[in-house]
């Protein structure tokens, strides 16, 4: 079965930190790039990271750059969202992603192969 599984999700106070996991199995993410999707209640899912497959190159929404780090280890075929300096508004269901190119794309979201079923991030005191 071919599928993407976040963990690591939870409630944290303003300012605290978490890190998330995405696992893929059934297929191998050592050729994709990969990329960090959030959706806020009443929103649109928003693209927030993507790291390339080798993971030399990244690209981060500029309302999480200095925050957050996108990074990988294609040993484990896992990728990871390191959050940091959390707001409320960072609140949201975060999704990874798994792209059908070793490359970020210029619009996040556009080529997706895989998609995750989601972690849910609460930032509050």
């Amino acid at each position: 079965q071919l599928q993407l599984v976040e963990s690591g999700g939870g409630l944290v106070q303003p300012g605290g930190s978490l890190r998330l996991s995405c696992a893929a199995s059934g297929f191998s993410l050592y050729y994709l790039a990969t990329g960090w999707f959030r959706q806020a209640p009443g929103k649109e899912r928003e693209g927030v990271s993507c790291i390339s497959s080798s993971g030399g190159s990244t690209n981060y929404a500029d309302s999480v750059k200095g925050r957050f780090t996108d990074s990988r280890d294609n040993a484990k075929n896992t990728v990871y969202l390191q959050m940091n300096s959390l707001k409320p508004e960072d609140t949201a269901v975060y999704y990874c992603a798994a792209y059908r190119s070793r490359w970020c794309p210029s619009r996040f979201g556009s080529d997706v192969a895989y998609w995750g079923r989601g972690t849910q991030v609460t930032v509050s005191s």
